[in-house]
């Protein structure tokens, strides 16, 4: 339950808020449950506040600081964080479907099991994130950084990933049916017996990363880097390899029916 004179503050406006948090450092603001969908809390300080359970739809969070707040099963859908910091934010089971988050920085955030489907995520940094069965179904995350992050068994169908950066990310067991992943840069990357069928990966660079058990049906894998990576008990049948490179690959146990190879001569 949100502390009343907490809440009063913040909807006295930016000023009195500003003010009392600068006078009183030491307090940990307690707004827990409080109803502040539609609210304008452009640029305001919510660094390390309570907000679990927080109604926040359709708010206006532009420029906002929420880094190391407790966001758990809030509900943000809607909501505008572009350019938020939210970085080690702890967004546990939180709605932020459809919510703008582009240019926000994420960074070593908790979004263990939370609704990202829909979002805008263009150009945030979502490094050494925590993104555990997170969904983000037709999510948008072009141009964004997802380097090093935990992305196991979280559900990517039909996002945007051109040109992300999702090196050493974790994709273990993850959903990336029809993702448009185009240019994505994705070396050393774990997606062991993750879901890439029909996915795009056109120019992608998959450099070393481990491929084994994963599903591959049917995805466009042309002009891609392949060079070293794990593609063992991989299911490529039916996919799109033509001007791959496939050099010190390992195709051990792979399903290569009906798929598009590449011209081998090419890369000698």
């Amino acid at each position: 339950m949100a502390n009343r004179e907490h809440l009063a503050l913040l909807k006295a406006g930016a000023v009195t808020w500003i003010e009392w948090r600068n006078q009183n450092p030491q307090i940990e603001p307690d707004l827990s449950t409080a109803n502040l969908s539609g609210d304008n809390l452009r640029g305001a300080n919510l660094c390390g506040v309570n907000l679990t359970k927080v109604d926040l739809s359709h708010a206006l969070l532009v420029r906002a600081n929420l880094s190391n707040a407790d966001l758990s099963s809030a509900n943000l859908h809607s909501a505008k964080l572009i350019e938020a910091n939210l970085s080690g934010a702890n967004f546990s089971v939180a709605n932020l479907s459809d919510a703008t988050l582009t240019q926000a920085d994420l960074t070593h955030a908790h979004l263990i099991g939370s609704n990202l489907s829909g979002a805008d995520l263009r150009g945030a940094a979502i490094a050494n994130a925590n993104l555990i069965g997170t969904d983000l179904t037709g999510a948008n995350l072009k141009d964004a950084d997802l380097g090093t992050a935990k992305l196991i068994r979280a559900n990517l169908c039909f996002a945007n990933l051109i040109a992300a950066n999702l090196i050493a990310a974790d994709l273990s067991e993850a959903n990336l049916y029809e993702a448009e992943a185009m240019g994505a840069y994705l070396y050393q990357t774990e997606l062991y017996k993750a879901n890439l069928s029909k996915a795009h990966f056109s120019g992608a660079y998959l450099f070393k990363a481990n491929l084994s058990e994963a599903d591959l049906r049917g995805a466009n894998l042309r002009w891609t880097n392949l060079r070293g990576a794990n593609l063992a008990g991989a299911n490529l049948r039916g996919a799109d390899l033509r001007g791959a490179n496939l050099q010190e690959a390992n195709l051990t146990g792979a399903n290569l029916q009906e798929a598009t190879m590449p011209d081998f001569s090419k890369h000698d």
